[in-house]
């Protein structure tokens, strides 16, 4: 049996297909996220039904609302998702990954440098890299709820365009929660995608939040 059988059989029953390279790059990110696993807690996905079922799912959705050549921070990476595989399945965006977590830092760049992926990691919080780098769109999976991540970014709106933020069902109380302390008073909130969580009868949703101003 090949070595990447799993991950192939993982595809096939979540009805996606890509191409060679790409799975051989998204099995070497796996085996080498799950080598660091051992050591540091980087996800709960450990296998290839919940790593494809979850992760991979969540970038492929996240991957097609990227226009071309965007320059893209994932914040807060933890083990690299979905930084890392936006960067396998859309080589042209240019991707960067910060977290506030030293030894989180530490490993996805061990990751990056041994599948020879020139992506920068930065350890740090995202409202300080925004001080000195200017990014088109920053991605936000698992970090904080709205509230707390609209506070983060409110003073840094001149720094990026649009936020895309992955959401389970708890995004409807976010965001009034978000209108009723009047975080979303100058900004326009869209969902642009939505698709069911694998084994479950709720829904991830994908949330576009930019300026009033600049929204389309």
């Amino acid at each position: 049996m090949n070595d990447d059988a799993p991950l192939l059989d993982a595809l096939e029953q979540n009805e996606i297909t890509l191409s060679r390279t790409k799975v051989r790059r998204i099995h070497e990110y796996c085996r080498l996220l799950w080598e660091w696993n051992d050591k540091l807690n980087l996800t709960r996905h450990t296998d290839y039904a919940k790593f494809v079922g979850r992760d991979l799912v969540d970038s492929m959705r996240l991957a097609e609302l990227l226009e071309k050549g965007e320059h893209v921070l994932d914040v807060g990476t933890g083990g690299g998702v979905p930084g890392v595989l936006l960067a396998i399945l859309r080589p042209d965006l240019r991707v960067e990954l910060c977290d506030s977590t030293g030894k989180k830092a530490v490993a996805v760049g061990d990751i990056l440098t041994r599948m020879k992926l020139d992506i920068p990691v930065w350890n740090g919080k995202a409202q300080d890299l925004l001080k000195v780098h200017r990014f088109n769109t920053l991605v936000v999976r698992a970090v904080a709820r709205m509230p707390k991540l609209l506070d983060w970014f409110a003073p840094h709106w001149q720094k990026f365009d649009r936020i895309l933020m992955m959401k389970g069902p708890s995004w409807i109380e976010e965001r009034g929660e978000s209108r009723h302390f009047g975080k979303m008073s100058n900004l326009a909130l869209r969902k642009l995608a939505s698709y069911p969580i694998p084994g479950s009868e709720k829904e991830s949703v994908i949330l576009q939040i930019s300026q009033k101003s600049r929204s389309k």
